[in-house]
């Protein structure tokens, strides 16, 4: 996987050819740009490192923060005024972003700081970034997990210099920028400094050394030098009275002459960032590839949990990138927490449960489970120590709660995870956090009268109840669960049996139909709430266009009367959409798998690709990525209820590496496909599962439990081209509940 990827995908706004039979019926409201960048990052880590242009997205691009459409041009080209350090990983229009302490080469005066140049010849693999300024300089950046390594190839000069702004912070757009609050920058000598500058209440704190011998250094405030100065110090900074300031190293250089800058970050003062430095560099001059290699090795054996085989080779290059993408975010640094003083793990950058909780999250704790173990520890510190499990949580001082896009996300995961007897994580504990953040915010309206608004939240809340519940039972608190599987049935509340669909209310980004599929915990009930199998059917066909006319996408800066129209389709917004992740599975749930494999099929085909256009909106912190992962391998996660969906994969074989040894989904009968012009297999017709046995043993069901998955075994199903009867009659579980009521 680790040469197939490609992190230019999603860098740039779609590009993708235009769609053919039911995904033409599609309509994408939402941002039509991956939001990704292609900088050096390394697996769940602390630290990425990319050219920073301050547009949209994430500080690398040319783009303009838009909410729905094709994106706006910023400028022409692609510029970097320097490259800086922690970056989001295709996300949304959020309310910040990081990209700190930027550093940048210069053959120009220090007056020309803050400028951009052109950047040629870019280049980019997992944990290595690099192009050429057009100022002849060329720049290499590589990571670890709490250091970046710069590496400058200058022209020949007389007074090159390297430039630390340690000010820098957030967008170059409206309200995009983050103004440091204090800070403080001290020169050590002999190409030493550090500095901590406090951003949104958190103190990011950096330790570098410069491999420049005979380099003068000097500290600088406001494009000014401070010659013979050793610290500056700020105590109150405003958006009124920033200046930039930062350090700077100056010194002639031959022709093709490298200068290396090593930066250790921490969130707890500059010593342990010195100490991240040390352990991860070492004591040598210079250590850019030394920690090269270490990042590609571990990237390597992260992405070799998953394997392939079969497809062609832009078809794989979209997998492998796709797995990359998924393996980025969440942050997670052990001993890092600046708001808590004990040991342990601190995970940033769970931006946000609402995009990853269903895809990534079950994809973590398969590939990755100790660390998986790690982020489920912090997210529960977090609710000990503000009071709320987030829904978004970002390298900042209080979460970024979210709470307009859903409730008690959490719970899900920790289901899953108890489910599969994840060690590590004290569950009584747990349980008492669990129970106390269903009570919160929109959790108290469900407490009291069994619904909430925004109706989601009702959803959301009952499910999250299902899920608190089952943990409950686990340990023996009988009482607890029956009164937490009775609030569990509060999800009747949210629907209208007139229609089967959601009641109106208020939506985030979405319509009630976009939301009214999702994947219940009493799927058998609420099949029957809607008038049972053929009207629930009825119902997803028209969602999903069946039968529909092609849509127009929106472009540039599309008029209000044409997104009201798009709107006004209930449509299938085609995984441009965070509802619609899950929608597609409940097909199985109505003995219909055989409509799900086409509706995944044609997503697989039409709406990713490889180049920078190659995703069809937002990656959302890994979360479309993962979708896409398990969809080519014929599996999709429920998550909270410890179960996989079984659909026809898009490889002849695959393998995913887990805790048990290894899970293998092989197939007979699988088509070779025909090549479209960009590589891409573009006019197959869908493959259906026709039979399928698990270790052995047939499987007539359409699921597996996530123990069979994680406990490793083999997945065999032959395909054939039309639909078969597989899966009509054995249903995924659900609790069945044959006469759904109002519950209060």
């Amino acid at each position: 996987m680790l040469d197939n990827v490609d992190p230019f995908i999603g860098t740039a706004a779609t590009d993708l050819p235009r769609a053919h039979g039911l995904a033409a019926t599609w309509w994408w409201p939402k941002p039509q740009v991956g939001n990704t960048h292609p900088g050096a990052t390394s697996p769940l880590g602390m630290v990425s490192a990319c050219a920073y242009s301050g547009a949209y997205p994430t500080g690398y691009g040319r783009y303009a923060k838009n909410t729905e459409g094709v994106p706006e041009e910023m400028f022409g080209r692609l510029q970097a005024s320097g490259f800086t350090h922690f970056q989001q990983s295709g996300t949304g229009a959020i309310r910040k972003y990081y990209n700190y302490v930027r550093v940048t080469p210069m053959v120009q005066p220090l007056d020309d700081l803050g400028g951009s140049w052109p950047l040629e010849d870019e280049r980019a693999g997992p944990g290595y970034y690099a192009a050429n300024l057009d100022t002849g300089v060329r720049c290499e950046i590589t990571v670890g997990e709490k250091v970046a390594v710069h590496r400058y190839t200058f022209p020949d000069h007389d007074s090159a210099r390297v430039v630390v702004d340690l000010s820098c912070g957030g967008l170059a757009i409206d309200l995009g920028r983050t103004v440091p609050l204090r800070a403080q920058v001290e020169s050590m000598g002999h190409g030493r400094a550090q500095g901590t500058v406090v951003m949104e209440g958190v103190p990011l704190s950096v330790y570098l050394e410069v491999d420049s011998p005979g380099w003068r250094q000097m500290l600088w405030y406001d494009q000014r030098l401070i010659p013979g100065g050793t610290r500056l110090d700020f105590d109150s900074i405003r958006h009124t009275t920033l200046r930039p300031f930062g350090m700077l190293f100056m010194g002639p250089t031959r022709a093709g002459q490298s200068v290396e800058v090593r930066m250790g970050f921490s969130l707890r003062g500059c010593d342990q960032a010195r100490q991240n430095l040390e352990r991860e560099c070492g004591v040598a001059r210079t250590a850019f590839e030394t920690v090269r290699a270490r990042t590609r090795a571990r990237w390597r054996d992260h992405l070799g949990k998953v394997e392939v085989d079969g497809g062609t080779d832009a078809r794989r290059t979209v997998m492998a990138t796709a797995l990359y993408h998924s393996l980025i975010k969440p942050c997670v640094a052990d001993d890092e927490s600046p708001f808590w003083p004990s040991s342990g793990p601190y995970a940033f950058d769970i931006c946000t449960m609402w995009d990853i909780y269903k895809t990534q999250l079950p994809l973590l704790s398969a590939l990755v489970p100790d660390r998986y173990g790690d982020l489920l520890e912090s997210l529960i510190r977090v609710c000990e120590e503000e009071g709320n499990f987030p829904i978004g949580y970002r390298m900042a001082r209080g979460a970024d709660r979210f709470f307009r896009q859903a409730s008690a996300l959490a719970h899900t995961a920790l289901a899953d995870a108890h489910a599969l007897r994840r060690p590590g994580i004290d569950w009584t504990w747990a349980l008492v956090h669990m129970v106390d953040d269903l009570r919160r915010l929109y959790g108290e309206d469900f407490f009291e009268h069994g619904v909430a608004h925004p109706i989601t939240h009702t959803l959301d809340l009952a499910y999250a109840h299902h899920c608190t519940a089952q943990l409950a039972r686990a340990l023996g608190d009988h009482r607890l669960a029956a009164d937490l599987e009775r609030r569990a049935g509060g999800w009747v509340n949210a629907f209208d049996p007139a229609t089967g669909l959601l009641r109106d209310s208020e939506f985030y980004e979405g319509g009630k139909w976009n939301y009214s599929f999702r994947l219940l915990h009493d799927m058998a009930a609420r099949i029957a709430l809607a008038g049972g199998d053929d009207v629930f059917l009825d119902r997803l066909d028209r969602f999903f266009g069946f039968g529909a006319d092609p849509v127009k996408q929106p472009g540039r800066r599309p008029p209000p009367a044409e997104m009201a129209a798009g709107y006004a389709l209930n449509r299938f917004e085609g995984l441009n959409n965070e509802p619609d992740m899950e929608a597609p599975w409940a097909y199985h749930y109505a003995g219909r798998p055989d409509r799900t494999a086409q509706i995944v099929h044609a997503a697989l085909t039409w709406q990713f690709g490889t180049g920078p256009g190659g995703l069809p909106g937002n990656d959302d912190s890994g979360g479309l990525s993962s979708w896409y992962v398990w969809a080519s391998l014929g599996l999709f996660p429920v998550a909270g209820q410890n179960l996989f969906l079984v659909n026809a994969p898009a490889f002849e074989r695959a393998a995913l590496h887990v805790e048990g040894g290894e899970f293998v989904i092989e197939t007979s009968g699988h088509r070779s496909r025909p090549i479209g012009v960009d590589g891409i297999d573009r006019d197959p017709p869908p493959q259906y599962v026709q039979s399928a046995t698990l270790n052995g043993k047939p499987l007539h069901a359409t699921h597996l439990t996530a123990a069979d998955v994680h406990h490793g075994g083999r997945l065999h199903l032959r395909l054939g081209p039309e639909p078969s009867t597989w899966g009509h009659r054995t249903r995924p579980p659900s609790l069945a509940h044959p006469h759904p009521k109002e519950v209060r």
